[in-house]
């Protein structure tokens, strides 16, 4: 069975985009939760770090040059690291519990795997 390709006709069409996209989401969800003594710490740096990961790719993406492309994966992939450093401080400071930890892991792993294809 082969698969088909799908044409990506912009950056919205990447499953890279679309799955640091999903993060994103997820990460504003989270941080919704997140004392307001955080507001501007790890509240602020985990959704800067989040919406970092889905711009990058897609900056990338419209730059339209392939060694421009490949560093700006490479950048949202930093971010991707970041934003798990900064989602384990948020579980041992009780903001985040285990389970939400394991998804947002999961979200991170998935994307992580995206940028490495």
């Amino acid at each position: 069975m082969t698969a088909t390709k799908v044409a990506v006709k912009g950056y919205r069409d990447l499953v890279a985009w679309q799955k640091a996209y999903a993060l994103g989401l997820l990460t504003y969800k989270l941080t919704a939760r997140f004392p307001d003594t955080e507001r501007y710490g790890l509240t602020s740096q985990l959704r800067r770090g989040s919406v970092s990961v889905a711009s990058n790719i897609a900056e990338g993406y419209g730059r339209g040059g392939r060694s421009d492309y490949v560093r700006f994966l490479k950048i949202a992939r930093g971010a991707l690291y970041e934003i798990d450093t900064q989602v384990s401080f948020a579980v041992d400071l009780s903001f985040v519990t285990k389970d939400d930890y394991k998804v947002c892991k999961a979200t991170i792993d998935e994307c992580e795997r995206v940028l490495a294809g």
